[in-house]
């Protein structure tokens, strides 16, 4: 298994119901093809760098999941088939970013230390 994050954006129109349909169908995409969901991080309705599709706004979702490499290719499809997702990216996280997001959640800071010379 290896360690994913999915951003998607969608596009601004959906209601609050259909982007929490939409949050779900993702969700359990992964868990049925034997992925398991880390964390999800709902963002929500932000401005876009540059308009997709003449539009100025979309609404965000970061997904961070585990998974099989073989899963990525489907996730890759049911992305590009729907006509609600403007923009997505999966990315692999190493053990580092891994532990960067797990510490990130916990609200701990990383422990560091200044070296005397």
């Amino acid at each position: 298994m290896n360690n994913y994050e999915l951003m998607v954006i969608f596009t601004p129109v959906l209601s609050d119901e259909e982007y929490k349909n939409v949050q779900k169908k993702y969700s359990d995409l992964i868990t049925e093809n034997g992925g398991t969901i880390i964390h999800s991080n709902p963002w929500g309705l932000k401005s876009l760098a540059y308009p997709i599709q003449k539009k100025t706004t979309g609404i965000y979702l970061v997904l961070e999941f585990t998974a099989e490499a073989t899963f990525n290719e489907k996730l890759k499809i049911a992305l590009l088939r729907d006509e609600q997702v403007m923009r997505h990216m999966i990315t692999k996280l190493d053990k580092y970013a891994v532990e960067y997001n797990a510490v990130k959640r916990s609200g701990v800071g990383f422990n560091t230390k200044k070296t005397e010379v």
